[in-house]
């Protein structure tokens, strides 16, 4: 067996895992997250609303937060049903 097959060997191996990892709830969140800190942005530099800005530049620790909440809550669901993660 040589290095190249045993490298594509390894490489299937890792796309067949990541193809059966399902979406973490936290990406969309993320994605959220970060398109309100551009909105943000927006409003406080070209639309020179400064309390809006802010306000809306609150929402992605919010909703960051309200995810890692969320995902501890499910882990320890799940440690407490026996350590069964698949």
């Amino acid at each position: 067996m040589t290095l190249r097959s045993e490298t594509a060997e390894a490489d299937d191996d890792v796309a067949e895992t990541l193809e059966k990892t399902p979406l973490s709830s936290g990406d969309p969140v993320t994605v959220a997250a970060a398109l309100s800190v551009m909105y943000s942005w927006y409003l406080f530099y070209l639309k020179e609303d400064k309390r809006a800005g802010l306000f809306v530049g609150l929402w992605a620790p919010t909703l960051l937060g309200a995810a890692a909440y969320f995902q501890q809550k499910e882990l320890y669901a799940k440690l407490e049903n026996g350590l069964t993660f698949a």
